[in-house]
């Protein structure tokens, strides 16, 4: 495919791709954009020929540019893989580039980011998750305990009313929120647990029921 094709095809794709939003952004860019030729070209009225080059040149970044932003979603998907439910019950989670695994689970309608963690024997929240998904973290009964790096640090069990990937759901979920500081939520075995098999191939991480 010659480049003039390939631009086509890429502006083609991008168009098809816009919604109204991106639509007004690329009119906005296309008229910026004729405005900053009209200008170059007025600047550089001496030696016409460089100046069809350079600006030729300039047109193609800028076309570049914008297919890039149409079809951002698909490259991010290439570059960065996600979580993926695959039949309605095996859940594929990739490595992450810190060689952890992550899974956001929509927690009471919420989507929540957890780190899984085979060795946590609960789900644990931190304060600010808990408080997303409508837990009233000030008025929880702090009467557990867990060791952390940092230290012993107070608890309070608290139920997850739902707990959501795609067609996977549970109810009822035992987990316990976390008085310290945590840099995230723990997905650990009181959610784990109800997986049939968890399998780590290929630098993913495969839960099947």
């Amino acid at each position: 495919m010659g480049s003039r094709s390939l631009l086509v095809w890429a502006h083609r794709s991008y168009i098809y791709a816009m919604t109204p939003d991106q639509t007004a952004d690329f009119v906005y860019l296309s008229v910026l954009g004729g405005v900053l030729l009209v200008s170059y070209f007025m600047a550089s009225r001496i030696n016409i020929g460089k100046t069809l080059q350079q600006a030729g040149i300039w047109v193609l970044i800028f076309m570049g540019t914008i297919a890039v932003i149409g079809m951002w979603s698909e490259i991010e998907n290439t570059l960065m893989p996600k979580q993926a439910v695959i039949d309605g019950e095996t859940i594929v989670l990739p490595r992450m580039r810190d060689g952890h695994y992550y899974m956001t689970l929509d927690v009471n309608g919420v989507p929540i980011e957890f780190v899984v963690d085979t060795g946590a024997t609960q789900v644990v929240l931190t304060q600010s998750d808990a408080a997303k998904i409508g837990i009233d973290v000030e008025n929880l009964a702090y009467l557990g305990s867990a060791n952390t790096a940092n230290g012993t640090v107070r608890t309070a069990a608290v139920r997850l009313g739902t707990v959501s990937l795609g067609a996977v759901l549970d109810k009822q979920v035992r987990a316990v929120v976390n008085d310290g500081q945590m840099q995230g939520s723990l997905l650990g075995m009181t959610y784990l647990s109800k997986f049939d098999s968890i399998t780590i191939k290929d630098n993913q991480l495969i839960l099947t029921r």
